[in-house]
């Protein structure tokens, strides 16, 4: 099963196996750019232009693989968690489930694709077991069925972006000191223009935020500097060929407005929460990767910052160009997660 990432700037696709071993391998990757306002807040506005970006990424990458699984954005998903007693039958959940959701859910069910997880033991009342529910209306989901099947390919699972980024960061959590224990985790995901905040610590999410700022505002200085139109800002930007004093006049301005933003994003979130502090900052998406972000982060905020590689410590199929991949692993954060369902199904 291969991960495919729809978001408002590029189409990403990750294809991972495993060794012999039982080590996660990346097989193929692959991204392909959207015109602006093709996909704006999740909603796909052109679809037969997606579509036909769709199979040319399912081209580019090379795989034979047909079952896809795909994410809509947080904001399109309704997710409640909901405590009932243990030992119900999938039945007796599912009706329970039906009748917890039509209080929370603004719409009719007839209009709604339901789904719902048993996720473990409620804490401190024995005998109960917490259940999420995750509801989207059913053309939010059908435009992703028909994106898939317009290329050729099988819906086999539709999650929410957020989650699939928080399978792909567990990985990492694991890999830091101490197995990531009860390390609190600021992820920043930067997308073209909503920056994602989620903070974790122990697999839990403890809140989590949109910010209206993104890439796509770097690329509006560019034209505003240069007098460029928006597609020669972004290509340039995009193949290192902007003038000389970019860095200085354009870049480093920007730099400081992200770290201010991230800064300003902790700070609610201390100001909501007991907490005061954060162990790590780790940034994801297109623009994490910018020249001397995550210093200014630091120096703005005092945590300690870094960019996500969602492919660390796995092996490389030979078929992938490792230079190009080092480059723009940030931005497959949440397709890495999607294609990590395949071990989870």
């Amino acid at each position: 099963m291969i991960g495919l990432d729809v978001s408002s700037s590029s189409v990403k696709l990750v294809e991972l196996g495993r060794d012999a071993a039982g080590q996660l391998v990346l097989e193929r990757c692959a991204m392909e750019p959207l015109e602006r306002g093709w996909v704006t807040d999740g909603n796909i506005e052109k679809f037969d232009e997606v579509a036909e970006a769709v199979r040319r990424v399912v081209k580019k990458s090379g795989t034979r693989c047909k079952n896809v699984a795909m994410a809509l954005p947080p904001s399109a998903v309704i997710t409640k968690k909901i405590v009932l007693p243990g030992g119900m039958s999938e039945q007796e959940l599912e009706i329970q489930v039906e009748s917890e959701a039509n209080q929370y859910i603004p719409f009719s069910l007839d209009e709604v694709s339901l789904d719902f997880c048993v996720v473990g033991p409620t804490a401190n009342s024995p005998g109960d077991v917490d259940v999420l529910i995750a509801a989207s209306r059913k053309d939010k989901v059908q435009d992703r069925q028909g994106l898939a099947e317009a290329a050729g390919l099988k819906p086999v699972v539709l999650d929410v972006e957020s989650y699939a980024a928080r399978l792909a960061m567990g990985r990492l959590i694991e890999a830091l000191p101490n197995k990531g224990l009860d390390s609190v985790v600021a992820l920043f995901e930067i997308g073209a223009f909503t920056t994602s905040m989620q903070v974790i610590r122990n697999q839990e999410l403890l809140y989590d935020r949109d910010q209206a700022f993104g890439g796509a505002q770097l690329t509006q200085l560019i034209v505003r500097h240069y007098g460029f139109t928006p597609e020669e800002a972004e290509n340039k930007k995009r193949n290192n060929e902007l003038p000389e004093d970019y860095a200085t006049a354009v870049l480093q301005p920007f730099v400081e407005s992200v770290a201010q933003e991230v800064g300003r994003a902790l700070q609610f979130f201390f100001t909501s929460t007991p907490y005061n502090r954060v162990d790590y900052v780790m940034l994801a998406g297109g623009s994490a990767a910018l020249p001397a972000l995550t210093e200014t982060v630091t120096k703005q905020t005092s945590f300690a910052c870094s960019v996500v590689d969602p492919f660390a410590e796995m092996a490389v199929s030979s078929g992938v160009r490792e230079k190009k991949l080092r480059r723009e692993a940030p931005s497959y954060l949440t397709a890495c997660g999607l294609a990590m369902r395949r071990f989870l199904l």
